[in-house]
């Protein structure tokens, strides 16, 4: 890890005045990659963590003027390039191994509230890419605003690996532009269709409304008391979709309804229905299949970074350093989640990575 790594992230432009520099700005990355891996969530954390263990630390790195204060590795990750930094971490996942083909890529957005500033109207945002087989964060790309994922999701497709692997949005990425851009990268899609592209959403209603060419596929599944009844419903009859040329190689529509009933529970049933469109021509069951592992990365993902790595809570707010942070998060995940000598969380890996060098080593692949 520390070749391919911080090779990869030497790369970056160093934001000090040379007058300024103490510490060789591997060191302090290096330094703040590994105290992530091992619970820190503040700079503070990282340099009691670090201070703790030097001479652990020595072994890697020179540490010419010692242990950088917090001070010191808070100005620095506020002041990396974060395109910079989210570049270097693209390059370092590509790095790890082969995209495994065929896996969907699940792209998403997330709000890191307590990184929003005073007068701000909208906390700060990230849209990110996961790739369920390999079990990875792909990449990261900031937005302001949540509508803009419009425009960031063009973005981070055009940096990660999405070829052979199908691409699940959900509707804030139900866009022509996007649909074929996925096309243009080698992939495949799954958008999800509401309101927000009205005249299609009407069109794939109407088309299920009267059954022309269906296959369907029903699946049950019980979880946490709960029963949920999953109906997959497709057809590759475009006659009533407006404009179909404009949607890149659109092949099939998608319809799922679900029923979601609650045992020894007198909570009343819950029933949705849901569209989708892809450019695959592939069987319901498979349909099924995607569109549920879409929400693997609220679950492996964010759900991860807010409760095994406090991220809503973080309050990072100067500079670039809560993007920049986001990205240490996601490296350390990426370790964490792919060192499975122990059956144990992302949050318990991180204590243990703390105590115990041994294993840290196995993490870093050392």
């Amino acid at each position: 890890m520390k070749q391919n790594l911080m090779e990869i992230f030497s790369q970056l432009d160093d934001p000090r005045r040379d007058i300024t520099k103490l510490h060789k700005l591997t060191d302090v990355l290096f330094i703040g990659i590994v105290g992530v891996i091992c619970g820190c969530e503040t700079w503070n954390d990282i340099e009691r963590y670090a201070r703790v263990k030097e001479a652990f630390l020595r072994r890697f790195l020179e540490l010419p003027n010692g242990i950088p204060s917090h001070d010191t590795i808070n100005r620095v990750f506020s002041s990396l390039d974060p395109l910079q930094f989210e570049n270097c971490f693209i390059q370092w996942v590509s790095s790890l191994g082969s995209i495994i083909k065929g896996q969907v890529i699940a792209v998403d957005g997330k709000t890191i509230r307590g990184a929003k500033s005073e007068g701000k109207k909208s906390p700060f945002h990230l849209v990110s890419a996961w790739a369920e087989d390999n079990n990875v964060v792909l990449g990261q790309v900031r937005t302001e605003e949540k509508s803009n994922e419009i425009t960031a999701i063009p973005q981070l497709l055009e940096l990660v690996l999405i070829e052979d692997c199908t691409v699940t949005i959900d509707a804030m990425g139900c866009q022509q532009n996007i649909a074929s851009k996925i096309i243009e990268r080698g992939g495949d899609y799954i958008l999800a269709v509401k309101q927000n592209q009205q005249q299609l959403y009407e069109d794939i209603e109407h088309v299920f409304k009267f059954p022309a060419q269906l296959r369907s596929e029903t699946k049950t599944e019980l979880d946490h008391g709960r029963i949920e009844t999953r109906i997959c419903t497709i057809t590759t009859d475009l006659d009533e979709i407006e404009k179909v040329e404009k949607w890149k190689d659109l092949k099939t529509l998608i319809k799922i309804d679900s029923l979601r009933e609650f045992k020894n529970s007198n909570k009343l049933p819950e029933r949705a229905t849901r569209y989708y469109i892809s450019n695959l021509n592939k069987d319901p069951s498979y349909f099924q299949q995607a569109i549920r592992s879409h929400w693997s990365i609220e679950n492996k993902l964010h759900w991860t970074l807010d409760v095994a790595f406090g991220e809503d809570a973080s309050r990072k707010r100067i500079g670039s350093s809560a993007q920049n942070f986001s990205i240490l998060n996601k490296i350390a995940l990426n370790l964490l989640k792919n060192e499975k000598s122990i059956k144990i969380g992302v949050k318990g890996r991180r204590l243990i990575a703390g105590w115990d060098n041994e294993f840290l080593l196995k993490v870093l692949n050392l």
